[in-house]
């Protein structure tokens, strides 16, 4: 497997600190990446030709490269591939006239601007020194395959369906899974394991991260996110993305989002009421896993996120095609007002999976129940969706009602978090019913500052979703320039260097991560393109266990003699490696993929594609 001499340089560092021994040929490889630091940091994949476009200088100041670099060159070249010309002589600039180092990065920084150069072409950057940024596309569809490959890794997280040729690639094809006895398709209640009358069709939905779970709050997200992407960016999203879908005449975007939500509709009981968890086994590939699938509960939050998602992608749908969904619009209304009805009557009712709080350790894993503020929020935003589907008052005096008692509705601040009543509040331009006129005031809670993005949020567990939702809302208040560092620094203009999509060399990327924590491809194999990781996290640090109790001899080798670093120890953004060690090294702190982290991505990503 070919990797960048950046991956090698993480890749060796981590390998020395894991306490694995670094053969002669490693350390050699070692040795010659210290002169191959990214010094020219950019967009890898390219820039629109009349957008703001932007490259940075880096000289390491802290962190694992520091002394690997070097000052900014007196001067820089733009050189034309097609000609070998220089299309522009620039010199760097400094970030501002008292401003140069960047504590978020460790880095000194300056900008090389180029954003006159609108020619179409593929172009480099360099100098006499022989520095040199990786190639980079100008043009007005630069961005379409990575989108395509983006989208497409919803398919392959799709549970119970065949991974086949021509739409899955020959590396990554695999059978349906969890479909056996006792799997999804007769699933069973996990406090009721062996009673067979609680099976119940659950098949199909995507698995939700690296692992093979699934969880009614987020996968309403999901679903919501998705339609939105579509609502924001139409001619963005087309019927050629390469699905078994492709070419029904509706837009992809919607068919994926159709299929998480035909696994919620399943989710719902008679009564109204959402169960809030699936919990599947694990195996690589996933039709290999051969245990059973048990459900968690209703939940009030489970049922208000269903009941929103049903109501949201009724909209939506309308707007698509309202005569060709019609039968499906009018059951996603009727199981939105049982959703609704059920959690009127029921609204505080909880459940915590794999905690022992309610005694269901071993379903699941991520803890997907909310706290009471959470929860008047996905109340607000359903009966905000219904207002807008059904126009009926009811629905807007109980979303004026969770106005009125939400801390943070009443004084409406967006940010990259409060996904359901965010996405709530600003729905009304797409819909014919006028919901609440909220003071807009633009105050994003993001945290300190950096100069690879204007504000790099609180860099934390899932830093790249942060940097995505943050992305949209810049575009969402006019500011384009803003919003486009956004993505840039998704695509490699981060004190890495590295894009931050797997897999992504045949798309343009000469840096791209090429390692997921992910349970079916696993320390071995190459995930497909497109799978965003969770990014830098400077919390990373290995398991309580290490260094030596960890209960048998092999993990406390695994583990070494301190925790890997990078991403250990390193400032915020350079909080990652390239590695997807299991336990006891944690790797899926930095490089687990998520469904979360792909919906933000596709959302902002849309946006610069037409």
């Amino acid at each position: 497997m070919k990797i960048s001499a950046l991956a090698a340089l993480v890749l060796a560092a981590c390998l020395s600190a894991c306490g694995a021994k670094t053969s002669a040929a490693e350390a050699a490889t070692l040795e010659q990446t210290k002169t191959s630091t990214p010094h020219i940091v950019l967009d890898q994949f390219g820039y629109l030709p009349r957008a703001p476009k932007v490259a940075f200088v880096r000289e390491p100041q802290t962190g694992f490269d520091v002394g690997l670099g070097s000052p900014a060159a007196e001067r820089y070249d733009l050189i034309n591939l097609a000609t070998n010309r220089a299309a522009l002589p620039m010199v760097p600039q400094r970030l501002s006239i008292d401003e140069l180092y960047d504590p978020l990065s460790g880095d000194t920084l300056w900008t090389l601007d180029f954003s006159h150069v609108t020619e179409p072409g593929r172009y480099v950057i360099t100098n006499e020194r022989g520095d040199r940024s990786p190639e980079f596309e100008i043009g007005d569809d630069v961005y379409k395959p990575v989108l395509r490959a983006a989208l497409r890794t919803f398919y392959y997280q799709r549970a119970g369906f065949a991974k086949t040729v021509p739409f899955a690639d020959k590396g990554w094809t695999d059978r349906a899974s969890h479909l056996g006895k006792g799997q999804d398709s007769e699933a069973r209640d996990f406090f009721r394991k062996t009673d067979e009358s609680t099976a119940r069709d659950l098949r199909g939905g995507w698995y939700d991260a690296g692992d093979y779970n699934q969880y009614t709050n987020w996968t309403a997200e999901y679903v919501r996110t998705l339609m939105f992407s579509w609502l924001e960016n139409p001619k963005a999203w087309n019927d050629d993305f390469g699905l078994p879908e492709s070419g029904n005449g509706v837009p992809d975007v919607i068919d994926e989002a159709l299929w998480g939500l035909d696994w919620l509709e399943r989710m719902q009981r008679e009564d109204g009421a959402v169960n809030s968890i699936l919990g599947r086994d694990v195996a690589s590939p996933p039709s290999a896993a051969k245990g059973p699938s048990f459900y968690g509960p209703p939940s009030t939050s489970a049922t208000l996120s269903a009941a929103g998602a049903y109501a949201f992608a009724a909209v939506v749908l309308k707007k698509q095609d309202a005569k060709r969904h019609a039968a499906r619009i009018a059951r996603l209304k009727g199981r939105a007002l049982k959703a609704w009805a059920w959690s009127e009557a029921n609204p505080n009712v909880t459940f915590h999976n794999n905690d022992s709080r309610d005694n269901a350790l071993g379903l699941g894993a991520g803890q997907q129940e909310v706290d009471d503020a959470t929860r008047i929020e996905k109340r607000f935003a359903a009966a905000s969706y219904l207002y807008m589907l059904t126009g009926e008052t009811r629905f807007a005096e109980a979303r004026d009602r969770g106005i009125g008692a939400s801390e943070f509705l009443k004084t409406f601040q967006p940010d990259a978090y409060h996904n359901d009543a965010r996405d709530a509040a600003t729905a009304r331009q797409y819909s014919d019913f006028d919901t609440v006129d909220f003071a807009w005031s633009f105050q994003l809670n993001a945290g300190a500052s950096s100069s690879y993005v204007p504000d790099a949020g609180s860099v934390h567990w899932g830093s790249n979703s942060t940097i995505a939702r943050l992305g949209v809302l810049w575009l969402r208040f006019g500011r384009q320039s803003e919003a486009d560092s956004y993505l840039h620094y998704l695509h490699g203009a981060n004190p890495l260097g590295l894009v931050y999509l797997s897999n992504t060399n045949s798309l343009g990327a000469e840096r791209s991560v090429s390692k997921v924590y992910h349970s079916w491809f696993g320390a071995q194999k190459t995930p497909p393109p497109g799978f965003l990781t969770g990014g830098p996290n400077p919390t990373y640090t290995w398991d309580a266990c290490c260094p030596s109790a960890c209960g048998d001899a092999d993990a406390n080798r695994r583990c070494g003699t301190s925790p890997p670093s990078p991403p250990y120890g390193q400032p915020p953004l350079k909080a990652y490696a390239d590695f997807n060690d299991d336990w006891p090294l944690n790797s899926w702190q930095i490089s687990e993929n998520s469904n979360l982290y792909q919906s933000a991505y596709l959302r902002l990503l849309a946006h610069y594609v037409d």
